[in-house]
């Protein structure tokens, strides 16, 4: 192999460790021993992004960062969340728009700046939760960044209740690192729904998106002619039904970034159903898993789309705690192409835990979806969105939890699996415990938790695969606050804390293919 090649692979290998947003993987022709080569080393940096948390004048926002402790780090290192609108190119916090009549209302970019003078917080160890928190409707989005031991499987937890009004309840999120595609399955441009498409922009030049809706019969004409762009260092949160002139309910949105990457997360606001945040589905794919339907869920609604030129046939079948089985009247699903197709589950799980597959009923037809999910009754339902996900992985964590109101939900569609979860230190106290758990082929469980023993202030879960196929995972996080009780679900995929380095000495011309 000539020395070019090697230096490219090498200088791959130091920015995925650096930055924890690649992974040279060898490819499934490789042999065993060149597998065996590739060592799994723990990336150096870390970026997140949060959305801003609320308008609502009565909004409680806290945020909750946990990296998880990871052999081979050194023991320096850094983390920390500040504004956006603080750390603005301009100096302004400004974010603009080549539409200006698409963007939430009462937001003063100056006043944000100068708010924020300080860190909203910065965590001191790996292991132990370090929380923060802002009130009211004109905290700002995000940035984070982690180094060093921080950086590996860092996680930050948004999470804010709001008591009265549009989108009451609990509203959580995890932050998320910037990207350049995003599926957003299951939005509204009703009247009685009020949905922002908040997009955040950490690096230094300016961003430009396209954003796409698509509904029952295809593209929505929209109203904005060309890219918006989103500056420097800003948060940008676009009212979708601004974007086209149609109401319809059950659209997906794509969002393309055509130059700089963003972090993208739609906050969806029911007038009467509460509201959450609808976190990107995982990227199209013939066989999705949405885990963690609750199991007092009374009603559940599916909204897939088809990005592709065929029309895809999906099995669509709920993993229970006995296996799985196929919802009456539901065997199959027909999505048709470039169209979004909405499914009414009802009370699919009645009283059990569950998670929903999807899987080609022939012809491998990629797909994204997520899940609508309401509990409680009458005036007191609430509302909460699960994208499709990728499995745990190695490793994955979900931060803010409490000894009450936390529901770890894991699903083995493929084959029986063994996982660890461990519950952190608290936030103000308390021992590490772990529970090593067996889920049967084809059903979810909701476990019980270890809870950290002289438990003080909020704890992570972290969940690592030890054995056998894939595991998916949500965590519910329920929460009354002034008799009004709210809830939100989120996935677990991969922490990406690792990143396989393959050593300096192997020959890897087998990696040019």
């Amino acid at each position: 192999m000539n020395r070019t090649t090697l230096s490219l692979i090498a200088g791959t290998a130091a920015l995925a460790a650096v930055t924890g947003f690649a992974a040279l993987n060898p490819p499934d022709a490789v042999g065993a021993d060149t597998a065996k080569a590739a060592a799994q080393q723990p990336v150096e940096r870390t970026s997140l992004v949060c959305p801003a948390p609320s308008t609502s004048d009565i909004a409680d926002t806290s945020y909750t960062s946990f990296t998880p402790v990871t052999q081979g780090t050194g023991s320096s290192g850094t983390a920390e969340l500040r504004s956006a609108a603080q750390e603005s190119a301009d100096g302004t916090g400004s974010a603009k728009s080549d539409s200006k009549d698409t963007k939430a209302d009462g937001k003063d970019a100056k006043t944000d700046a100068k708010k924020a003078a300080k860190s909203v917080l910065t965590p001191k160890e790996p292991g132990t939760p370090a929380v923060g928190d802002t009130s009211g409707g004109d905290a700002p989005g995000l940035l984070g960044t982690a180094e060093g031991k921080f950086a590996p499987g860092w996680t930050v937890q948004e999470t804010t209740q709001v008591a009265v009004g549009s989108g009451r309840g609990v509203l959580g999120v995890s932050c998320t690192p910037p990207d350049t595609e995003f599926w957003f399955p299951g939005v509204s441009t009703l009247a009685d729904r009020t949905d922002y498409l908040h997009m955040t922009n950490p690096d230094d030049s300016a961003a430009v998106v396209d954003i796409g809706l698509y509904g029952k019969d295809g593209a929505l004409a929209s109203t904005v002619a060309d890219g918006i762009t989103v500056q420097p260092h800003s948060s940008e949160p676009i009212l979708l039904s601004t974007l086209t002139s149609e109401k319809q309910d059950g659209l997906t949105v794509h969002v393309t970034v055509r130059s700089g990457r963003i972090g993208a997360t739609v906050q969806a606001l029911d007038d009467k159903l509460g509201g959450d945040w609808l976190a990107a589905a995982a990227d199209p794919a013939d066989s999705l898993v949405l885990p963690g339907i609750p199991k007092d869920a009374t009603d559940v609604t599916l909204v897939v789309f088809t990005p592709g030129e065929a029309d895809a046939d999906l099995k669509v079948r709920l993993a229970s705690p006995s296996g799985l089985i196929t919802p009456a009247g539901h065997e199959t699903l027909h999505v048709k192409s470039r169209m979004t197709t909405t499914l009414d589950l009802a009370d699919v799980t009645r009283g059990e835990a569950g998670s929903l597959v999807l899987t080609p009923t022939g012809q491998s037809v990629p797909v994204v979806a997520a899940l609508r999910v309401v509990r409680g009754k009458g005036s007191g339902q609430e509302t909460a969105f699960i994208p499709a996900t990728s499995p745990v992985g190695t490793r994955a964590t979900a931060a803010d939890n409490s000894a009450k109101g936390t529901t770890l939900s894991l699903t083995a569609p493929q084959g029986t699996a063994q996982v660890k979860v461990t519950a952190s230190a608290g936030s103000g106290g308390g021992t590490p415990q772990s529970k090593t758990y067996t889920i049967k082929s084809g059903t979810t469980q909701d476990v019980e938790l270890p809870v950290p023993s002289g438990l003080k202030g909020t704890y992570a879960l972290t969940v690592e695969a030890v054995s056998g196929g894939p595991v998916y995972a949500a965590r519910m996080l329920a929460v009354t606050k002034d008799d009004v009780s709210g809830f939100t679900v989120q996935t677990l995929p991969d922490d990406r804390g690792t990143v396989a380095v393959p050593e300096a000495d192997q020959d890897l011309s087998v990696l040019q293919q």
